[in-house]
């Protein structure tokens, strides 16, 4: 197959499906840059993302590559199709095809997994556990996703992008910078159950982070962008007035650090124990900005 049909097909996908191929990496659940070089021909589609695609692009994977109706271990056509479908058929058009998982399956499987990674720890979780959970086979889990370093690369990514979009929803239209930080110190404290199974998800992920070198590279660029947001913050809080000078950098550095040692305190502590709490992490994150970043009132 030519590989440069097969990217204008899957730029077809993603015009019909109306979002930027960066919101479509996001779905997709792959590395923006990588659907990038694999849309600019310098980077090949794996056999897995022609699948994603294909799943949330409703469209059958045979399309993609210029055949009709491979065959899809789910059960039906690849991507979900009942039947073939004629290749002179534009990719964008929709399918007749059972209902799937909202969101579309693999969105569905890297959720469930991400769930059973928060339960169990990653490495208790099998292949096996997320076909259940999905109620399909471990042949479509691997379908979607062949190996499970690739799988555990996908719900990390998953993780970053729903917490990156959590943190944008929370503090759009805020102004103030010193709303915003505390907006984002709330964001962070583990009160709820999804808050607590997030976190659980992240100490986890942080053991793997050691021991893999891709789940480490992903660990460094989700906290560099959490740092640089937790900086920007700060910068414009100086600007108005709200902070203090200081080093934005270092400030931003000691804030997210400190959350951090403090959330893994509240998740190891037993529930009720005094000074361990969601609500004493949240004053002592307060209490660490008013000492270190707010500015003195000047009317007193």
């Amino acid at each position: 197959m030519q590989q440069d049909e097969v990217a204008t097909r899957v730029r077809q996908v993603i015009d019909a499906a109306g979002v930027s191929a960066r919101e479509f990496a996001r779905r997709i659940v792959i590395d923006p840059s990588k659907l990038s070089r694999s849309l600019n021909g310098t980077r090949r589609f794996t056999a897995a993302e022609l699948a994603r695609i294909a799943d949330i692009g409703g469209v059958d994977v045979g399309l993609l590559i210029g055949a009709a109706g491979t065959a899809d271990p789910a059960g039906g056509t690849a991507g979900g199709a009942a039947s073939a479908v004629s290749p002179a058929r534009s990719p964008s058009a929709p399918r007749p095809a059972p209902p799937s998982p909202e969101g579309g399956r693999p969105l569905q499987i890297v959720r469930e997994t991400v769930r059973l990674i928060a339960e169990r720890g990653f490495h208790a979780v099998r292949v096996a556990d997320i076909a259940a959970a999905c109620r399909t086979s471990t042949a479509a889990i691997h379908y979607h996703f062949p190996g499970r370093d690739e799988l555990l690369e996908a719900a990390v990514r998953w993780c970053m992008d729903e917490d990156t979009r959590r943190r944008a929803d929370a503090t759009a239209g805020t102004r103030h910078a010193g709303d915003e930080l505390r907006l984002l110190i709330e964001l962070q404290t583990p009160r709820t159950e999804q808050q607590r199974r997030q976190w659980c998800v992240w100490l986890d992920l942080w053991a793997e982070a050691a021991r893999s070198t891709t789940v480490g590279r992903l660990h460094v660029e989700y906290y560099r962008q959490w740092r640089g947001t937790v900086a920007e913050v700060i910068r414009r809080g100086v600007e108005q007035g709200v902070f203090r000078p200081v080093d934005v950098d270092g400030a931003a550095l000691a804030l997210t650090a400190l959350i951090d040692g403090l959330a893994s305190q509240v998740l190891a502590a037993e529930p009720g124990s005094p000074g361990t709490g969601a609500q004493s992490m949240h004053d002592a994150l307060i209490a660490h900005v008013d000492a270190c970043l707010t500015a003195p009132d000047p009317s007193r």
